[in-house]
């Protein structure tokens, strides 16, 4: 099992409205995305890549859990809701870290967003 890293404080002055926005909807981390483009921030970036993962990653789940509902007759929508909150759990933990101007990782694939999308937002 991997170390979590230690939380990197951003650098005195960053501004956090690029990593707050991505975590409001789709349409939060669109508009995000132009506003990074204009401004790139260390901030930014890192918070993109975690809620582009957590897009992803609460995509690819649906998708299991219907496949799931389809050839279970309907019982894998049972764990529809925990997907649901498990993707609620990560949203708010990456808000709370962004508000906090904080670099610090989703739980569970957290660092792993950050290796695979590594050329993401630069």
């Amino acid at each position: 099992m991997e170390q979590n890293q230690p939380v990197v404080p951003p650098p005195a002055g960053e501004d956090k409205t690029v990593a707050i926005v991505a975590y409001l909807t789709i349409v939060g981390f669109i508009i995000a995305i132009v506003l990074h483009g204009q401004k790139k921030t260390a901030l930014g970036t890192y918070h993109l890549r975690q809620m582009l993962g957590i897009i992803i990653t609460g995509f690819c789940l649906w998708v299991v859990t219907m496949l799931l509902a389809v050839v279970t007759l309907g019982f894998g929508l049972l764990l529809y809701p925990l997907v649901g909150i498990l993707m609620l759990i990560l949203w708010i933990m990456g808000l709370i870290a962004a508000a906090n101007g904080e670099r610090k990782p989703v739980p569970i694939l957290g660092d792993k967003y950050q290796e695979w999308f590594k050329s993401a937002f630069n």
